[in-house]
């Protein structure tokens, strides 16, 4: 039972990922404010994620994951209700910054799996958990669509209240807590250091199309962020108890895999986020099929089923070869989806097709990720480890984000009066999403095994041997 609570915590994630970003249009109207204001509702949210990430990792490790996980749902309901009864743009981003938090719970919730858990349901748990974000997103859209066309958007924010209701009431009862524990005491210049720096770099990647590549701001944003990120490493080597400990995240196996894991972010964001714009764009475009939000998050709710389906089969895939094949398979697969998507599929079943090719390679990929994490590192390291993980998928969607908008702005047609992105934009990026994949999977196929382990699956050396 804790493996499915666990996992459907990831429904909530993907739920508050993704209900503003449909809406996203329509807000300044709503809130009579302008767009560039508007944006800091994805934007907030997106930072605010990114620095609790590693904070909410390190304390789980210290004083317990279940109770950091119940303190991070918490504060996603708080955010709801705020961002439910929001009477301005200010405390709606106040809302949306409280639910920013929602980065951390999952990888809190697989570094319990492991530690509750029987070593062999791990994988099931972990590919569980991963391929609920996928069906969460799924389902959101045309939720979202629906709300958007009867209703108040308010109800969206009502609706993430109820389910953490429901989220906290489940892992209180069902879900034990972790006995694995550091101890010690929390590296609060570590945390202060990291939320600075991380802020500077993820403000720079999100704004700098609307405030210029090489403007004075930007480029003041990614210096800044070089330079705390170097103060901050030089601080965390020191110290005994390290926010991250970086001599962890600086070994092959971990290094490399939160690598690729940018790659997949940006690759796999790529098909997420453009797949409902393309369903819903004129079809005057060449490319576009003109459905509307409700119609287009129905079609593509096949996507939600195959990430279901896919995630028993990654947790075989990787009991039976181990994790890295799965990573090298499923960074195939979001390759195929991103090369087909580049050739603008001409029909909706088509789009289908290719849509759910890179969904399925987004489940092999995403289940395996933190399986590999957690081989590389200390039990006592697990929650830190996949939070930086998390963080690592996050800098991936956030560079997709910013390559998306530059893109689209750069290479566009006009339709009807109406500035559009020009379809060869859409190629672009679907193809640069293609060759980071492919870049991910040779990652994943050259790292090495984690010390220590000597699992035939997990090297190809030892595999050849065994096979010998």
């Amino acid at each position: 039972m804790a493996i499915l609570v666990l996992a459907s915590c990831g429904l909530l994630v993907s739920l508050i990922q993704t209900m503003v970003v449909p809406l996203l249009p329509q807000f300044p109207r709503l809130m009579s404010v302008s767009p560039s204001t508007a944006a800091w509702l994805v934007t907030a949210t997106l930072v605010a994620g990114a620095v609790s990430a590693p904070v909410l990792g390190r304390l789980g490790d210290m004083y317990g994951k279940r109770r950091m996980l119940l303190i991070s749902i918490a504060l996603i309901l708080a955010g709801s209700v705020i961002g439910a009864a929001a009477p301005n743009i200010v405390l709606l981003i106040v809302g949306r910054v409280l639910q920013g938090v929602s980065f951390g719970v999952i990888a809190l919730g697989m570094s319990l799996m492991r530690d509750v858990l029987p070593p062999e349901r791990v994988g099931s748990g972990v590919a569980l958990m991963s391929s609920s974000l996928g069906v969460g997103g799924a389902i959101g859209l045309p939720i979202t669509g629906l709300v958007a066309q009867f209703t108040s958007w308010r109800w969206l924010f009502a609706g993430a209240a109820v389910v953490a209701v429901i989220q906290l009431l489940l892992v209180s009862r069902l879900v034990p807590e972790s006995r694995v524990r550091t101890g010690g005491r929390f590296d609060a210049v570590g945390a202060v250091g990291i939320a600075a720096a991380l802020v500077c770099l993820l403000l720079g990647i999100s704004k700098g199309t609307e405030w210029g590549w090489t403007s004075p701001t930007v480029l003041g944003l990614f210096g800044a962020a070089a330079v705390l990120l170097a103060i901050w490493a030089r601080w965390e080597l020191g110290r005994r108890a390290p926010l991250v400990d970086l001599r962890v995240s600086a070994r092959p196996a971990v290094l490399m895999t939160n690598s690729a894991t940018v790659l997949i972010g940006f690759s796999m964001f790529a098909t997420f986020m453009l797949a409902t714009q393309i369903l819903q764009a004129p079809v005057e475009t060449g490319y576009g099929f003109g459905l509307s939000l409700l119609v287009a998050g129905v079609v593509l709710l096949p996507i939600g089923g195959s990430m279901v389906v896919f995630s028993s089969a990654s947790a075989i895939i990787s009991r039976i070869r181990g994790p890295r094949t799965t990573l090298i398979l499923g960074t195939a697969l979001l390759a195929v989806g991103n090369v087909g998507f580049a050739l603008l599929p001409s029909s909706e079943l088509l789009l289908i097709g290719t849509a759910t090719i890179g969904a399925i390679g987004a489940t092999l990929a995403y289940s395996a990720l933190p399986l590999l994490i957690m081989r590389a590192v200390p039990e006592t390291e697990t929650a830190a480890a996949n939070s930086l993980n998390t963080l690592m998928r996050q800098l991936g969607t956030s560079t997709c984000t910013a390559v998306v908008a530059a893109v689209s702005t750069a290479l566009v047609m006009d339709v009807g009066g109406e500035t559009r992105p020009a379809g060869t934009a859409y190629t672009v990026v679907f193809l640069a999403a293609a060759v980071a994949a492919v870049l991910a999977m040779a990652i994943a196929a050259v790292t090495p095994a984690p010390e220590g382990v000597t699992d035939p699956r997990d090297d190809p050396a030892l595999a050849s041997r065994a096979a010998a």
